[in-house]
């Protein structure tokens, strides 16, 4: 993928994104929780070696938690991508993201130091198997997707966050090769 096609599915992503975001008189009933996006760092090698090159430009959505998945710590859903800079691997991203405060009040009443982790699945379009020389073999285009990030709520509205994601499919196909990414992102509260 080249990096203006790249640019093209980041701006439709965040069309998609502006339009989902519900207006202030909405609150009540909004759908959309936070919108954050960023830069990664590609195949960092952390898990696996290295082999691919670029940054990923990425961005997501988290929507309200479900009442129905208060059960299990209320997680938000999300959907998210991560658009390759080096027309390597991209994927398209969902799943659940759990939110656990750390620290209130650092530096005033409204900031705070949060972990958050998550769960879900990816959808690919890297090579399977028979990768090109700097390409991963990643054995299907559907793999498992996890994530950890430190975020500081900088005020009710914005968050600076450092992420590290996984994908890979757990070893059920016949190659792993396994990607993460680490980077930093922004977020803005609705």
């Amino acid at each position: 993928m080249s990096f203006a096609s790249a640019e093209r599915h980041l701006a439709l992503l965040t069309a998609a994104f502006l339009f989902l975001c519900p207006s202030p008189a909405s609150a009540q009933s909004k759908i959309v929780d936070e919108l954050k996006f960023g830069v990664l760092a590609h195949d960092i090698g952390l898990f696996d070696r290295h082999e691919e090159s670029g940054a990923d430009i990425n961005g997501e959505v988290l929507f309200v938690s479900p009442d129905f998945l208060a059960v299990i710590g209320a997680p938000r859903p999300h959907l998210g991508a991560e658009i390759n800079t080096d027309g390597n691997t991209d994927n398209a991203y969902f799943g659940l993201t759990w939110g656990l405060p750390i620290v209130k009040s650092i530096f005033g009443q409204s900031d705070r130091l949060t972990i958050y982790g998550s769960l879900g699945g990816s959808v690919n379009d890297g090579h399977t198997d028979n990768a090109p020389h700097g390409r991963k073999n990643l054995g299907s285009p559907v793999l498992f997707r996890e994530s950890v990030e430190l975020g500081y709520q900088v005020t009710p509205v914005n968050s600076v966050s450092i992420l590290l994601d996984h994908i890979s499919n757990a070893n059920l196909a016949g190659h792993n090769g396994g990607i993460t990414n680490v980077g930093a992102r922004f977020g803005i509260k609705f």
